[in-house]
């Protein structure tokens, strides 16, 4: 039992996510109002006196990316101005992710402005889940901890009993956490080489590596338009995998048509964790969900008891 110091509170993005990790503490959320003015602004009020005491939010990113994080800013501003000892951001989902660097001529660098909002906002630390990409942590001046879903996924499949397994990459750039995952259950390894045409649709050349006859685990941090993955399963289907594909994913954004996508594609089953809310209609055959609520709750739980929290990197 966490004692009453411990503050948690979370945001209108994901509040399922948010009552099952404060369940898993075993202590009541911190009540907060949220509304919206008639013009749009968003208005936070904490309710909760929080005054010298830890102060969490948990907000993740969804389709509504903006509003969750201006949504975020406002929450953290209350509580710096409530006079919180310290103020935790748990962001599952870490919006604008992909913007990590300048691909092209006078575009920005927008995963480095969420960081450095976040820190002007107030917060003090930040845990999040499978970035995009490393990188990002290095934007920030404040701690931050970044947890991984390889755990989860690596119990998943490992109940299953599965044979002559394959960890497929979906990229080069997701090659090091596919090998981790590879490691962890006792697979090979192989990497989809893909061509991106724009910001929105890439190709799959070929396969690097060896499928035929295997099982396939394909591995990536969100599914968004399903674009990779779905030409990636083809890829693979065509290079001789067995019939047994298994596509795990971080972050499931499932936007556009990628419900159509992945209702179509070959697959068995698709594992997606709870980062962000994924309803029904955004369900498909063969779709399964996991929740990340008690690795998120456990680093909560260790970085307020200033325990070590290198054990869920792992």
């Amino acid at each position: 039992m966490v004692n009453s110091e411990l503050c948690v509170f979370y945001g209108t993005s994901h509040p399922e996510l948010g009552e099952k990790i404060v369940k898993y503490l075993g202590i009541e959320p911190g009540r907060i109002k949220i509304s919206r003015f008639s013009g749009g602004e968003i208005y936070a009020r904490i309710l909760t006196n929080i005054r010298g005491h830890s102060a969490v939010i948990i907000q993740t990113c969804t389709e509504k990316v903006n509003e969750d994080l201006m949504e975020l800013f406002i929450i953290i501003d209350a509580m710096k101005r409530a006079s919180a000892e310290s103020i935790t951001v748990v962001l599952p989902h870490f919006g604008y992710a992909r913007q990590d660097r300048k691909a092209a001529s006078r575009e920005p660098v927008s995963a480095r402005l969420v960081a450095n909002l976040l820190e002007t906002a107030g917060a003090d630390r930040i845990i999040t889940m499978d970035l995009h990409s490393d990188q990002i942590q290095g934007f920030f001046n404040i701690p931050v901890d970044t947890l991984t879903a390889l755990p989860l996924f690596s119990s998943y499949i490992s109940e299953k009993n599965l044979k002559n397994m394959v960890v497929v990459a979906p990229d080069t750039g997701r090659a090091k956490v596919a090998k981790k995952l590879a490691d962890r259950i006792g697979a090979e390894l192989a990497i989809l080489h893909k061509v991106r045409a724009d910001h929105h649709k890439s190709d799959v050349t070929h396969v690097v590596g060896d499928v035929d006859g295997k099982t396939v685990i394909i591995t990536d941090d969100m599914i968004d338009t399903a674009g990779t993955i779905t030409a990636g399963v083809n890829a693979l289907r065509q290079a001789g995998c067995n019939n047994d594909i298994y596509v795990v994913s971080t972050h499931g954004i499932l936007s556009g048509d990628a419900v159509l996508k992945m209702s179509n594609a070959d697959f068995k089953e698709a594992v997606f964790t709870d980062s962000v809310p994924i309803p029904k209609e955004k369900q498909f055959k063969g779709f399964k969900l996991i929740s990340s609520a008690e690795l998120l709750a456990e680093a909560i739980k260790r970085n307020y008891e200033n325990r070590s929290i290198s054990s869920l990197f792992d």
